[in-house]
């Protein structure tokens, strides 16, 4: 990969993606956007790789798109307004990850659609494009450095690519519509206590404990397992409870003909470390 405004890094089974536009905090360019899906592809086909941390560059995860961005869509206004529109029914899923609905396609909407858990470590700013990236991620970790917002109302801009959906479903409608609204900022205490990240850690462990956390992902659990529960995560947003009961059931029978059940049941017995092979 000849990559200039993101790293890519392998240690172990764990892929690091790293915004990598520290002097602007990481502003979000159409560049790093294209980098950014060329790391995940790469990430997605390597079998070495079980799970996958994106974060930021320096003192910041992403704090929005770049200003010269928006200003070239300002004084492009009518090419602007029909790229914006032919980009977002763009197919952007990731060949050969999972199997997903269109709605996790989408410009911005294809992290569900990699086949390994992503962890969004969120290490300092988060705001516009980064806060959307953010909630695409499958889990979020935030140092305590962390600030958030939405900031589309502040900008004169609405909702943008998919965040009216996807907030709602982790922060519920009344923390959305204030987040949404207001454009105001929040720290990673409050972003904990609405649900919109998992946990969050002090600056100086940050980075050693999201690794962690993603190396026992990588290590202790089944690569089926976590593939087929993705899947199912994802699709069952869209379903009604019957028809995820129904895709479960489906499931199973799978699973249990599986080498990773077989490897489950016999490191557990046998009292060793596991040795999945994801199949």
């Amino acid at each position: 990969m000849n990559l200039s405004e993101v790293l890519y890094d392998r240690n172990g089974a764990v892929a690091t993606i790293t915004l990598n536009r520290p002097d602007q905090l990481n502003a979000w360019t159409r560049k790093m956007e294209a980098e950014v899906r060329e790391a995940m592809l790469e990430a997605s086909n390597d079998d070495a790789v079980r799970a996958i941390v994106l974060t930021g560059a320096g003192r910041g995860f992403c704090a929005g798109a770049d200003m010269n961005l928006l200003g070239d869509i300002q004084d492009e206004a009518a090419s602007a307004k029909s790229r914006i529109q032919s980009l977002s029914a763009v197919n952007n899923a990731i060949p050969g990850g999972l199997d997903l609905p269109t709605d996790y396609t989408m410009r911005y909407s294809y992290f569900p659609t990699v086949p390994k858990p992503v962890l969004g470590a969120i290490n300092g700013p988060c705001a516009g494009l980064g806060m959307v990236m953010a909630l695409y991620c499958d889990m979020r970790f935030a140092s305590d450095a962390a600030v958030f917002t939405t900031a589309f109302s502040r900008r004169g801009l609405i909702a943008e690519h998919g965040i009216s959906w996807m907030l709602p479903m982790l922060v519920g409608h009344a923390n959305a519509l204030d987040l949404l609204l207001s454009g105001r900022k929040f720290g990673a205490a409050e972003a904990q206590s609405m649900g919109l990240v998992n946990r969050v850690i002090e600056m100086a462990d940050f980075a050693d404990q999201c690794h962690a956390y993603a190396d026992e992902l990588a290590t202790m659990v089944s690569p089926r397992s976590i593939r087929v529960m993705k899947s199912q995560v994802y699709k069952a947003m869209l379903q009604s409870l019957e028809h995820a009961t129904l895709t479960a059931n489906s499931e199973m029978p799978g699973s249990f003909d599986s080498e990773d059940f077989k490897e489950g049941v016999a490191h557990f017995v046998e009292r060793r470390a596991p040795k999945f092979s994801g199949k």
